[in-house]
């Protein structure tokens, strides 16, 4: 028989989660800015960091999720998500203009990424993407961190309005 006076050692994990959107500081109301560029699509990174951690199988995962999609083919119009408006989850269409969006074979195309893993170090980056018909939007991006230990964030959001 057997006997062993040491503990099995527990690791506990932080469940600290940061956005970064490397936009510079918000504005007065608390909006980031981007500024498109001259391409259909900008791409921007957005960083944070989550708490860090001894082992790779304890990395982070986080998913995120934007208020805005587009349609492939789509140059007239984009999708807006809003569940705060529409209570059957639904989707409002819009467009600038009196046209009509003409193509649609349901390839939604997001403005960001969906999931990312931090590093050891907790450093997360994610790509956001917004398109030109998305100029004066404000674009709001949500990300909730899911730790190795089952504890999942409260969403965290930024706002971006898009010039």
């Amino acid at each position: 028989m057997f006997a062993s006076c040491e503990k099995e050692e527990q690791i506990v994990l932080g469940h600290d989660f940061e956005i970064d959107a490397r936009l510079g500081d918000v504005d007065e109301n608390g909006y980031y800015r981007l500024e498109l560029g001259q391409d259909w699509q900008t791409l921007h990174r957005i960083s944070g960091q989550v708490s860090e951690v001894v082992n790779e199988y304890e990395l982070t995962k986080v998913r995120w999720e934007s208020s805005h999609y587009w349609l492939i083919g789509d140059t007239l119009g984009y999708i807006v998500h809003q569940n705060w408006t529409l209570n059957d989850g639904g989707y409002l269409y819009m467009n600038n203009d009196t046209s009509y969006v003409t193509w649609f074979n349901g390839a939604e195309v997001r403005t960001i990424n969906e999931t990312c893993y931090s590093t050891m170090d907790g450093e997360i980056n994610i790509m956001f993407a917004p398109v030109q018909t998305m100029e004066g939007d404000t674009i709001t991006v949500t990300g909730v961190a899911h730790f190795a230990d089952g504890y999942i964030s409260e969403p965290k959001k930024i706002e971006v309005i898009i010039e």
